[in-house]
Formats: structure tokens, sequence, C-alpha cells
């Protein structure tokens, strides 16, 4: 309508300004409008269906050839661990169940997950729940106090002190007046303290690789054997000392295992091998108990199960979360080719950080010990998803 008023003002603008001019031949009328035309519809784009988001456990790298049924009694013992209510449910299924064969088992995992990969390739390494010799009264052998949690030792998040450990464990004391917390003592200062509250003692370079481990079983004097269980840790970041004594000559390139580590500590028992320790400024405290005969507890509160256990990080998975593990391309000289293995996450670490990244339970014992300390392998990690989830 306004495109045809404007027309008709034109009209008669242009009337009033301009000479009448003779009338002309009689224009012919208005014919029939011609039909709009509008443009034909481009059809949309043919797009491919999204990838699967999630796979069938039988396309893991290895799956055919696992132990199912290990994989079966590791995850029935420790599924009661896991919070989410659709986990809860198949650890009920998988506790109802009467003894199974390896078939079934398979039959039970591929009926009840799916595998969700994870992103970019990360890390796998091991531990193990170590056994050590202990004795009552310090020697010039056994010098190194086994320190009991501290009373001013206080847990706070990490983040009070540095924002981007928010969210992880950190520790703390008073800063001596009351009115504020300071970070907890690095181990070259604990070290250089009077010790207090001593469980025991230990060669130096044994209760180093205790605390790195977390837990172990500790052989006094009289036979008697008592367990050492993590009690709590000074807040500090963990710094492995691998690489610094590679860089400095100390270990040879493809030999920094956890066995090449501690023989050069314990030839070198004094300052000079503290000095390296103390590189690692983390500092564990313990408990003792008595030795039960069963592996280590992790932090999931259950006996882990050997082969069957990983540590995680806490900031990206929750414990009792199943996973299909690939360790390849391992770094370490004498080192298994690959690690692929149904696995349960019942434990954290100091040192294990990041989305994908894990530490394998090898067991108790010095054998477990030294396939331990050869694991450094590149890792892909299958998140073991609830068929109830995706639904």
């Amino acid at each position: 309508m306004l495109r045809i008023a404007g027309a008709a003002l034109a009209a008669l603008t242009l009337a009033a300004c301009a000479t009448q001019a003779p009338p002309g031949p009689a224009r012919p009328g208005p014919g029939p409008h011609p039909s709009p035309t509008y443009p034909r519809p481009t059809p949309p784009p043919r797009t491919e269906p999204p990838p699967e988001r999630t796979l069938p456990l039988s396309a893991l790298p290895g799956w055919a050839v696992d132990d199912h049924k290990g994989a079966f009694e590791a995850f029935r013992a420790t599924c009661g661990v896991a919070k989410a209510a659709d986990l809860g449910r198949v650890c009920r299924t998988a506790r109802a169940m009467a003894p199974v064969d390896a078939d079934q088992a398979r039959r039970f995992f591929e009926a009840e997950f799916r595998a969700e990969p994870s992103p970019p390739q990360g890390v796998l390494t091991a531990y193990f729940a170590p056994m050590y010799q202990a004795r009552r009264k310090p020697s010039a052998e056994f010098s190194a106090p086994v320190r009991g949690k501290p009373s001013d030792l206080k847990t706070v998040d990490a983040g009070l002190f540095d924002p981007a450990q928010a969210g992880r464990q950190g520790a703390a004391q008073d800063a001596g007046d009351g009115s504020a917390l300071q970070p907890y003592p690095d181990r070259a200062e604990i070290e250089g303290d009077k010790p207090k509250d001593v469980l025991a003692w230990m060669r130096p370079e044994e209760l180093f690789f205790l605390q790195v481990q977390g837990s172990g079983v500790l052989t006094f004097e009289d036979g008697r054997q008592m367990k050492a269980l993590y009690a709590a840790n000074n807040g500090r970041p963990f710094v492995g000392i691998a690489n610094p004594m590679r860089d400095r000559g100390l270990l040879e390139p493809n030999n920094t295992s956890g066995e090449a580590i501690r023989g050069w500590l314990a030839a070198h028992r004094g300052p000079e091998a503290d000095a390296i320790m103390r590189l690692n400024p983390r500092y564990v405290f313990f408990r003792l108990a008595p030795d039960d005969g069963k592996q280590a507890v992790g932090a999931a509160g259950v006996p882990l199960p050997a082969g069957r256990a990983i540590a995680v990080d806490p900031l990206h998975h929750s414990m009792g979360e199943p996973f299909w593990i690939v360790g390849e391309a391992p770094l370490l000289a004498g080192a298994f080719p690959s690690y692929r293995r149904l696995v349960m996450a019942l434990d954290t670490g100091g040192a294990i950080k990041g989305q994908v990244r894990a530490d394998l339970y090898m067991g108790l014992g010095p054998e477990a010990g030294a396939e331990a300390g050869r694991v450094r392998h590149g890792l892909r990690m299958y998140k073991l998803v609830p068929r109830d989830r995706l639904r």
C-alpha cells in the first residue's frame, strides 16, 4: 500500500507542475497479473550420521583375550564403592549371580556396558605395596624415621595457597601467632627437624619409596610384621626424581626404573642421596596396623585387586568406575610391551593428575615392585558406561 500511495502522490505532483500534453492513443487496459514466481527451495545438505560416542566392548583393543573371569571377580568384590545409581544396579546384578566361567563373565560385561573413549593419549605407570625391613630403634643403616601424622597438620583446600590447585587436598599449620595458616613445611624442613611420633626406623631410600607407594608391610627384627598405612601428607606437590637424575647423568636415559633409582640412592646414602630425594618436596606420614595378609587398601577403602585396580585423578573420575586401559609403547628397558585389561578406579595418588592418567596396582612384594618400576607406557582409557545411562 505504501508503494502505491507514493506512486500516486508522485504522479499528482508532476501533473501540477508540468504543461498539460495532448491526449495520446488510449492505453490498453490492465491484463491479468502473472503468477508470482518463487525460488525453488534448496534441499538441505545431506549429512552423515554423527559417529557413535560409545563402542561395544567387543571392539576394544585386546578385549577378546582378557581374563574375563578374573575381571568379573575383581569387579564384584569392589563395585560397592561406586556412588552412581546405574553402577549400583549393575553391581547388585553381579553380586546376585552364581559363580561364573569366563564366557559368562564376558557376556555379563558386554550386556551391561558400552565403552566411552577418553580424549588424547596419556601416561600409564604402576605401583605396588612394598615389603621392607624396619627397626624399633635407629642405627647407622636404619636412620630414617617413619613419622606418624603430626598433631599440627591441618587438612585444607590446596587452593588456599595456590588457586591453580583448588579442589585438591592441601595441608597447613598455624603461622605461629594463631591468626593465619601457612603451608605445611616441605620434605627438607621436616627432615631437618627433630623427629616426633616415630613409628619405626628404616633405610632412607626405602622410606622414600614407601612414601611414593603410599603403603607397605614392615618386618621388624623379631619377625613381626606390621602394615604401614597412609595417614596424611604435607600438601606439597609430588616431584619425580627420575628425570633430574637422568639429566644429571646419574642414570642411563632408558634405565630410570624404580630399581635403578633405589640402587643409586642406596649406593650414595647420606648427604648426596638426601639432596636428590629432597627434590621431591612431598612428604607422607603413616600409621601402623596389624598385617592381615591382604592386599593394600586404596582411597576407596577396599583391598586393591592386584593388576585390576588403578589410581586416578579424583577431579576427573569417581571411585568404583570401571575402565578398559590400553598401555603401549613402553619407555623403559625391560618393560612388558603392553597392558590391555579391565580395571577399576580404587585409589588416588599425588602424582596422578589429568583425565588420561592411571597408576596400575601390581600387588604386594618385590616381584610386583620389579614389574611396577618398569611401567611407563602411553595410555588410552575407555570408561565402561552402564547401558542404562545411554538410554
